[in-house]
């Protein structure tokens, strides 16, 4: 219900409480949209290119889940590239307007993904659900080290996140470990490493540039974390 525009709504209706405690089924969500981009790739190679059904399969996933991640990379870019204080970061972020550092940010991310069909489509099918299922765990964690920057009722969905219990993380991390084990050829391993220290350094960014996290630096963290995932396997095959 809140990563996606499938409507769960219909099925059931969840107290906005239980969105608090969202973050560590975060993995699981990348199941979904993951394993939707390696369908559509599939199904479009059979016949397309490569370099055209990959493109497809990610504009299923901005469909399925409304650019959500996108927002906040732009939101993002704009607020760290545009603001010199703290005060201002967070005045941009929240500007629903987008500028130039949003869009560049954007265009030289959409460039840099679409270079990953030249991973093959035999190894781009596996890459495509293990690079949004592990990059959604690390950005996870963003919670369990950084507080929130604003005030509930200035938050954009209205929710600040609950922080992680030790339990809540296992089932994070095993969430996210568990198409690494299944689809992840050995080769590939290394590559694992790249969003996690990607994660890690945006977080240090964070807490020196503006005290700590908002939604846009959610989504903005799970994307940068899988692009340097997608170009980790391209530098190692």
């Amino acid at each position: 219900m809140f990563f996606t525009r499938l409507p769960f709504w219909r099925i059931c209706e969840v107290p906005a409480v239980y969105f608090k405690r969202v973050v560590p089924l975060w993995p699981l969500a990348g199941w979904l949209t993951g394993g939707i981009m390696a369908g559509v790739l599939w199904l479009a190679a059979q016949v397309f290119p490569l370099s055209v059904a990959w493109i497809l399969a990610i504009v299923s996933r901005l469909l399925v889940t409304g650019c959500l991640h996108e927002d906040g990379l732009a939101d993002f870019c704009d607020g760290f590239g545009g603001g010199t204080t703290r005060e201002k970061v967070l005045s941009i972020m929240k500007d629903s307007h987008i500028g130039t550092y949003g869009v560049i940010g954007l265009v030289v991310y959409f460039l840099l993904l679409t270079q990953a069909s030249h991973l093959g489509l035999e190894n781009l099918l596996p890459i495509v659900v293990v690079a949004d299922v592990w990059s959604k765990m690390c950005a996870a964690h963003i919670i369990c080290f950084l507080p929130y920057c604003r005030k509930a009722e200035e938050a954009k969905i209205q929710t600040i996140y609950d922080r992680m219990t030790w339990q809540e993380r296992l089932l994070c991390i095993a969430a996210g470990l568990v198409p690494v084990l299944v689809f992840l050829p050995h080769t590939l391993l290394p590559a694992l490493l790249a969003p996690m220290a990607v994660c890690a350094l945006l977080m240090l960014l964070m807490k020196q540039r503006i005290g700590g996290y908002t939604g846009d630096c959610c989504g903005a963290t799970f994307l940068i974390a899988e692009m340097s995932f997608y170009l980790c396997c391209l530098a190692l095959l």
